[in-house]
């Protein structure tokens, strides 16, 4: 376990890292990123601590500090210990969760890294929204899927508010961003993956039933944007258009509901 450190002054430089996260964007592709990963919460913390992003500081009250005693073992990072006021001047707003944990981004991975024995994967395009992306990754980690391949147009997943939505999930469930999209599903295909492409169309088969003709088979289930949904590209690149049957005049779910309902099927007739 790291130091424990006592801080009651919110201007102290070493808490740079948490300071105005309501403003900073920390996505290192822009200029005012610092390429860190926060963690909000006693258990987003403790899946940071048991995730490959490491640590190099921690800010949150007694309380949290007594909570994740046990967990704390996993590192040397430093402990800044503080009052809820004094954590909120620094934040800029009042974190109920009462602890964060601040961590360098690692080297990414590659979509053949993250598919090497993997049964099912989970393949977005143009997933743009923090919530819906954080929601994908839990219902992933829930639901057996092993890993996330990312297209174009999709969101950070390791933004603060992914991070959270996601339950920590994010930090432990392997992603990859496509190097080439939509070329790199050959590398799926490749390696065994049959690839089932989400779409309202009526005319695709419906869920259950393309589900069904792929159960021992290596899966790959396609998802996209809000509103359009996948490129026709990536479309004709997939194996099977497969829908959800539909009631009330409604032709779609949330794109992290429907996602859910395929990874649901796919667990319940065996991966």
């Amino acid at each position: 376990m790291g130091s424990v450190i006592d801080v009651d002054d919110p201007a102290d430089p070493r808490l740079d890292d948490f300071r105005d996260l309501n403003s900073v964007d920390r996505r290192p592709d822009l200029p005012s990123g610092r390429g860190l990963v926060i963690a909000e919460g006693v258990l987003v913390v403790q899946r940071m601590l048991a995730s490959r992003f490491r640590p190099r500081a921690m800010l949150g009250t007694d309380r949290r500090l007594r909570e994740l005693a046990a967990d704390l073992d996993a590192t040397d990072a430093p402990y800044y210990r503080a009052s809820a006021e004094v954590m909120a001047d620094i934040v800029g707003f009042h974190l109920n969760r009462g602890v964060l944990a601040a961590a360098p981004r690692p080297g990414e991975l590659t979509v053949e890294q993250v598919c090497d024995g993997a049964r099912t994967v989970a393949v977005l395009e143009g997933v743009n929204d923090h919530e819906n992306l954080g929601s994908i990754f839990r219902n992933a980690a829930g639901l057996d899927v092993d890993a996330v391949v990312f297209g174009t147009g999709c969101a950070d997943p390791l933004y603060r508010r992914a991070v959270r939505v996601s339950m920590g999930h994010a930090l432990l469930v392997p992603y990859a961003w496509a190097a080439a999209w939509p070329a790199d599903l050959a590398i799926l295909r490749d390696n065994g993956f049959r690839l089932l492409a989400m779409t309202p169309d009526r005319d695709a088969a419906t869920l259950s039933e393309a589900m069904a003709t792929v159960a021992d088979d290596r899966v790959a289930i396609l998802v996209g944007a809000e509103g359009p949904g996948l490129t026709e590209t990536t479309m004709r690149a997939s194996d099977i258009r497969v829908r959800i049957p539909m009631s009330r005049g409604t032709d779609s779910l949330n794109v992290a509901t429907a996602a859910a309902l395929a990874f649901y099927e796919r667990v319940r007739l065996g991966r």
